[in-house]
């Protein structure tokens, strides 16, 4: 009891809810075991094969693909510079997210991912540094939204492919590198890692997760910390136990895609990098050919 209440003083004014799932983090067990197989063999808690480029877009300061299997999301960084009079900031840069979208011209659903990947990514920004000045990042679709209400594997790739961009352009600085990934729930309460395209129908609630991953970032000396969550349920009643369970299995695979961020800037040469997060040995393999046939250029798809 004496621990609990030398607890309770160290979390200060943190919410009541993020205060009991800490205390109970240590004996949370993940709810990913089911008696029936995915329909691509994977394990709950494995993601599709990653790809990670970085293809240096014209008349940018850095750019990234990164992609789920087959979906896949581009994105741009121009910064710091000049600034509209309008939008300047005199204690920071401002930071601007603009989505396009496969086709047809940026709507409602395009405003909303950019919401959403600034949310993400501005905690792990330092915009203090440059005051007076503008930061933009320009993310593009390269696949059509899964389902129509499910697009959190979509915003993932974005949210990651953003993360990667800020990395190849090193103009801004950060405090940690952010990873997202999607985590779906099954009519049987089973969670799994980046529903696949068959499972879709099947589920009964779901949601995107984003941590910040830098050293000393998280409790207890943690290198992990949630930033931003989409989770929602579409049957029954909302878990909390559920989510923070949905939370630790994102945190895995969290994990894998940052330490994939962390392969491809260590073999950067601006080709293609595969890694198959089902391997036991994650094997990286990079295949410039691969990245120049069968597809139009990133130019193409996107002018900034």
């Amino acid at each position: 009891m004496a621990a609990a209440e030398e607890y309770d003083e160290n979390i200060g004014s943190w919410p009541r809810w993020r205060a009991e799932a800490r205390r109970n983090l240590s004996s949370l067990t993940l709810t990913m075991s089911s008696g029936v197989p995915r329909p691509d063999n994977r394990g709950n808690a494995e993601l599709r094969p990653l790809s990670i480029s970085y293809d240096g877009l014209a008349r940018v300061d850095g750019s990234a693909r990164f992609a789920f299997g087959d979906t896949s999301a581009l994105a741009s960084l121009s910064g710091p510079i000049e600034v509209r009079l309008a939008v300047e900031q005199p204690s920071k840069a401002t930071f601007e997210v603009s989505v396009r979208p496969l086709s047809n011209v940026p709507a409602t659903e395009a405003k909303a991912l950019a919401a959403t990947i600034r949310a993400s990514l501005e905690p792990s920004l330092i915009l203090t540094k440059n005051p007076r000045t503008l930061v933009q990042l320009v993310v593009q679709s390269l696949s059509w939204p899964r389902s129509a209400t499910w697009k959190e594997g979509l915003s993932a790739a974005a949210i990651n492919a953003s993360s990667l961009a800020f990395l190849n352009a090193s103009s801004v600085p950060m405090r940690g590198v952010v990873a997202a990934v999607p985590v779906g729930r099954l009519s049987d309460g089973t969670l799994i890692l980046d529903p696949s395209d068959e499972e879709l129908h099947s589920m009964s609630g779901g949601g995107a997760f984003a941590f910040v991953f830098a050293d000393g970032v998280g409790l207890g000396g943690s290198n992990s910390d949630c930033v931003w969550t989409s989770w929602k349920s579409t049957a029954g009643k909302y878990d909390e136990d559920e989510l923070l369970k949905a939370r630790e299995l994102a945190r895995m695979g969290a994990e894998a895609v940052y330490d994939a961020m962390r392969k491809s800037v260590e073999n950067k040469s601006g080709s293609t990098t595969q890694i198959s997060p089902k391997r036991e040995e994650q094997g990286v393999k990079t295949d410039a050919a691969e990245g120049k046939e069968g597809h139009e250029t990133d130019e193409d798809k996107m002018e900034i």
